[in-house]
């Protein structure tokens, strides 16, 4: 058999040490890698979660702020946003001569209808009043509605009264009641007839 001299015995353990602490210290590094995250993950598990910030408005702001974005997700068609708004058995009543709507399915059709037939959408809200009386609210606004209607450019006004119901920590619309404000149609110029002349 082949005897190893003392500096060959030397190197011999010196690579098998080295090589031993390497493979320690990269799983060393790994295991403190894996706590910390652990750690850090368990850090974010115990902080509190953040506070809503729509809870520090009153109650009239948060109504006022959530008809904005509801007017807002109605005027760029976005229907996730608009539904998170409306309750499951909402009623609309809107400016023509037609049938409460109930529930948001039958909405969501009438809307998308309506929608279709509707580009170029703005609509400004002003003089907003909001109520609250417990867990029920009522808003009112006047609106102005401009857009290109079956290719036709159109402008309306009318006024929406809002019924809300407050869920949880979050104000949902229970009954819409939109009117259209007929606008004056000019009145033509009547001229005097001259008196007839006979011939």
């Amino acid at each position: 058999m082949f005897e190893l001299s003392n500096s060959q015995n030397f190197w011999h353990f010196a690579r098998r040490a080295s090589s031993f602490l390497i493979v320690l210290a990269l799983s060393l590094a790994l295991a403190s890698s894996a706590f910390a995250q652990k750690d850090k993950k368990k850090k974010k598990d115990d902080t509190p979660p953040t506070p809503n910030p729509m809870l520090s408005l009153s109650q009239e702001q948060q109504i006022d702020y959530m008809i904005s974005e509801l007017l807002g997700a109605w005027q760029v068609g976005d229907i996730e946003k608009l539904h998170s708004h409306y309750a499951e058995e909402v009623s609309v009543v809107n400016g023509s001569w037609a049938p409460p709507v109930v529930g948001w399915t039958n909405y969501l059709a009438s809307y998308q209808l309506q929608r279709a037939r509707t580009q170029q959408v703005r609509l400004d809200r002003l003089n907003t009043l909001v109520r609250v009386n417990g867990d029920f609210a009522w808003a009112s606004y006047q609106w102005d509605f401009s857009g290109v209607v079956d290719g036709t450019p159109t402008t309306a006004e009318g006024q929406t009264t809002l019924v809300l119901e407050k869920r949880g920590d979050k104000w949902v619309v229970v009954h819409n009641h939109t009117s259209l404000v007929p606008t004056a149609q000019p009145t033509p110029a009547v001229s005097p007839t001259p008196p007839a002349t006979k011939p």
